[in-house]
């Protein structure tokens, strides 16, 4: 069979022991011929020749071998999946790959130095603190140096080192280019504590309450077209109520696996922070669904996969961007959270909104502060209660 001379090594007629299951889970896919499909592309094909003949299958040899890193990753993923090689944060391995790429482009010796400092010590240390490092801190992350860069060699261009800084200088860098260079606020602080700038030195924050929102009729209207039209797939629908109507994070709710939701003929439940919810029909109509029918397992991406929100590579959830893109035609994630928690500080105390659905309270009471809720009010009135009491 294709897949058996594919995987095997041709010098020495013997497949090796970690492709084995690999090899037999690719033969026992549902969909037999999305594999043989795909097995026989030029680029898989010869990538899976490369990693038969490999003296040893691990990480390393797997990132040595040639080929673009769309299939390096996706073969990286069946391997890990069935057993073939251990789990590993990729997206950490790949940030502290790129970081070592993106120091090259430090104008000096000196500059470099803070940058791999602030690397290592701030971000990077921050991510190893991290059970797995999320696709937006990763994100973030790389654009967090890339301004450091930006900013350290815009430094270096005008005569200045890092601690002759000035707020003139910094100001002056903030007036003259686009609006990302105010991302220098996270470097600076770091910067200050490490005291290698004047602690004096301040930027601007960006004014809370300013980005746009959902108001209560859009909530309204967008929670109608989730639930009972078919503009969205089961799965995004599902995903689209527990940001529309819960004011969850698109991180967080990729990342809900299906011991996070429990599924019965009389009631659907779903923990969201500390709290268990009930999903009122036809809320859970969605989630019914998608726990009958999970996709993507007709192939052997995803034989043993505990994700409610299953993505495309191995074992994987799908990506925030990818479901922020498909919620989209409905609307916009970020709008309609902040709409939706806007509307629920009117409902109840600050503290119960936060725990419940897993917010740290000085976000919620941001929310609130915005409804007229706030968290002083809370206060005032419960010690009124005591008082009575």
């Amino acid at each position: 069979m294709i897949v058996d001379r594919i995987l095997t090594n041709p010098e020495t007629g013997v497949m090796a022991a970690e492709l084995v299951p690999v090899a037999a889970a690719l033969k026992l896919m549902k969909r037999s011929n999305s594999g043989v499909t795909w097995i026989r592309q030029r680029h898989v094909t010869a990538f899976l020749k490369d990693l038969a003949m490999a003296p040893t299958i691990t990480h390393e040899k797997l990132d040595e071998l040639p080929g673009a890193d769309r299939t390096r990753n996706f073969i990286r993923g069946l391997l890990v999946e069935h057993g073939a090689l251990p789990r590993r944060d990729e997206l950490a391995v790949r940030y502290n790959q790129w970081a070592t790429g993106a120091l090259e482009r430090v104008s000096t010796g000196e500059h470099r130095d803070v940058v791999r400092r602030y690397i290592r010590w701030h971000l990077q240390r921050r991510m190893n603190q991290m059970e797995t490092v999320p696709h937006g801190t990763f994100l973030r992350s790389k654009q967090t140096v890339t301004v450091a860069i930006e900013f350290l060699n815009w430094l270096h261009d005008h005569g200045f080192a890092l601690e002759e800084l000035r707020q003139e200088h910094l100001d002056a860098w903030l007036a003259d280019g686009p609006s990302t260079r105010s991302l220098v606020d996270r470097f600076i602080p770091w910067a200050i504590k490490c005291r290698l700038v004047d602690p004096d030195l301040t930027i601007a924050r960006h004014r809370r309450g300013t980005s746009p929102k959902l108001s209560a009729s859009e909530q309204d209207a967008a929670v109608e077209r989730v639930v009972h039209t078919d503009e969205l797939t089961v799965r995004d629908r599902a995903a689209a109520i527990l940001v529309i109507v819960f004011g969850q994070h698109i991180e967080d709710v990729i990342q809900l696996t299906w011991d996070d939701v429990t599924v019965t003929d009389d009631l659907v439940t779903i923990r969201l922070g500390r709290t268990e919810f009930a999903l009122p029909s036809p809320l859970d109509e969605p989630m019914r669904q998608l726990a009958a029918a999970p996709g993507n397992d007709l192939t052997a991406s995803h034989p043993n996969s505990n994700w409610v929100f299953r993505g495309y590579s191995p074992g994987r959830h799908i990506h925030g961007a990818s479901m922020r893109s498909r919620l989209k035609s409905v609307f916009g994630t970020r709008a309609a959270r902040l709409g939706t928690l806007h509307e629920l500080t009117k409902l109840g105390p600050v503290p119960i909104i936060a725990d419940a659905l897993g917010y740290h309270p000085s976000t919620i009471e941001r929310h609130a502060i915005g409804s007229a809720s706030t968290y002083a009010e809370y206060i005032g009135a419960t010690r009124e209660l005591r008082q009575i009491s």
